[in-house]
């Protein structure tokens, strides 16, 4: 399969994983009273029942509350969502062999703060995806400086050490290497499209915003085209 056919079957699995984070909002899954868990598992059957999915290739993530400021390598005790609590939600499902990584923020109620924020760090992923597309040779570390940037310019701090990663058919663990060079980090000087494998590259953007004073975070991924 070339380029062209793989990334048309990544947009194909971010579309449904779109259609899946459109539901969860609209049948009203994210409420107060729920643990992070418990909706955690309420959206896998959801996913099921859309699409038969039971695959994930990565361990499915929601942060509520004071967990939000935390990043995926992160496994803190679960907690019970609360009225007026902020949450995010990151999902790597498996639709046909390819690979969506995808995650949205959630407010519960009308904190202004927290409002704020949800708008916030989708501002911040379209700019950083706009500085992406305007330079052809931008490397990871480039990319990552803007991020971080982007996010102080806010009045954010950013939340993680990288700010994307690779996306592919499943596994692109085993399609490419573990390498630093497969990261959007600031290590990375490597240009993001280049093929340090000998094989085409497709990138997944994720931003994550955490408040000066560390009490909430907010986090937006999605493919970067």
């Amino acid at each position: 399969m070339n380029s062209e056919q793989t990334l048309e079957r990544l947009r194909q699995a971010q579309a449904k994983a779109e259609i899946l984070f459109d539901r969860i909002e609209r049948d009203n899954l994210i409420r107060s009273g729920f643990t992070e868990s418990a909706l955690s598992e309420e959206i896998f059957r959801l996913a099921e029942s859309l699409f038969g999915i039971r695959r994930y290739w990565h361990k499915r993530i929601v942060r509520a509350g004071k967990n939000t400021v935390l990043p995926y390598d992160f496994n803190p005790p679960d907690l019970v969502l609360r009225e007026e609590d902020l949450i995010w939600v990151d999902y790597g499902p498996i639709f046909d062999e390819y690979e969506a990584d995808f995650g949205r923020t959630y407010v519960l109620g009308s904190d202004p703060v927290k409002l704020k924020l949800k708008d916030d760090v989708a501002e911040v992923w379209r700019l950083c995806r706009n500085f992406y597309a305007d330079r052809p040779e931008i490397s990871g570390s480039e990319l990552y400086s803007f991020a971080c940037d982007s996010a102080k310019r806010f009045g954010y701090r950013f939340g993680g050490e990288i700010a994307g990663h690779l996306i592919d058919r499943f596994s692109h663990h085993k399609i490419h290497s573990k390498d630093r060079v497969h990261y959007i980090s600031a290590e990375n000087d490597v240009p993001l499209n280049a093929k340090p494998d000998g094989k085409d590259r497709f990138w997944i953007l994720e931003i994550h915003l955490v408040l000066p004073d560390g009490t909430l975070g907010a986090f937006y991924e999605e493919l970067l085209i």
